[in-house]
């Protein structure tokens, strides 16, 4: 499978950076190699997009547990105990043989992410990925987190509305990292979006904005959404375990100024009260994220 797709391409070319791209695209494979499966045994947290397969909608979940819930199982599989809470709108999708995933496994501790993508298949005790795609990511906008405990919580009902309340637009706007899931043709992607609290606008209940930084120079987020605009955005709260998850869709906008933004606009949002048994401390921000004012 190539790396890169007419939608990355257009991106990287756009912005000049296709050499890059390439030299960077190297870097991506197919196989679990022994680091990697030595940095999964350790994560307590992934986090897992795919399109709902009955309704198209695209969604961000996590999925947490003690370290060694997900790890590798072969040289091309990656095996996770567990999975997400009933009430998940992901969940018919990790029922679903055959669904394409994106996984980003992300160590705020060690400012450390890797992303796996390929095919699922449940298993007795959970799900599988046998993966197309493996590869690492740079530190950049990782806010340094350390895991102070694993919490035993009951996941609330799942609260669902098609417009962000005046609290869920407070929580949007001053967190500090997003996960965004995104899809196309031959797969889905988990990525992370990273920066000082108010690097997130929220525009109106159903519509919000960020910043495209400066990264990798490989454009797959942002090359999936101008083939396919479906998308799943994630906040975390990081000490109650709460999970905001919004589904939608999302457009890059290009300024007079020379930088992206991407402008989401919310079709369906489901908050979950201790979706996450994790707790983590306050975020050292990282040294890379940029002044937030717009």
């Amino acid at each position: 499978m190539e790396v890169y797709h007419a939608g990355s391409r257009a991106l990287q070319e756009r912005a000049g950076v296709r050499e890059a791209a390439d030299h960077v695209g190297r870097s991506v494979g197919q196989d679990v190699k022994p680091v990697a499966a030595a940095f999964l045994a350790l994560q307590p947290l992934l986090v897992v997009g795919a399109a709902d397969p009955a309704t198209g909608g695209v969604w961000a979940s996590p999925v947490a547990g003690t370290p060694g819930f997900v790890r590798a199982t072969g040289p091309r599989r990656m095996s996770v105990t567990g999975g997400v809470h009933a009430g998940d709108p992901l969940a018919p999708a990790l029922a679903t043989p055959g669904t394409y995933v994106g996984t980003l496994a992300l160590d705020p501790r060690t400012r450390r992410r890797m992303r796996l993508n390929g095919r699922l298949r449940p298993t007795p005790e959970g799900f599988a990925v046998d993966a197309d795609r493996v590869f690492s990511n740079c530190p950049k906008y990782l806010q340094k987190r350390d895991l102070s405990a694993i919490v035993p919580r009951t996941p609330g009902a799942p609260r669902h509305g098609t417009e962000l309340t005046v609290r869920q637009r407070r929580f949007v706007a001053e967190a500090d990292t997003f996960f965004l899931a995104t899809v196309h043709g031959h797969g889905a992607d988990a990525g992370h979006r990273g920066g000082n609290p108010g690097f997130v606008r929220v525009l109106s209940p159903r519509e919000l904005l960020w910043r495209d930084y400066p990264g990798n120079s490989m454009f797959l987020t942002l090359g999936n959404l101008a083939t396919d605009p479906r998308a799943g955005l994630l906040f975390l709260d990081w000490t109650l375990g709460t999970a905001l998850q919004l589904t939608g869709e999302a457009r890059t906008e290009f300024g007079a100024d020379g930088q992206r933004r991407v402008r989401f606009t919310l079709a369906a949002a489901v908050e979950t009260e201790g979706a996450v048994p994790l707790r983590w401390s306050a975020p050292a921000y990282s040294p890379a994220n940029p002044d937030p004012a717009w």
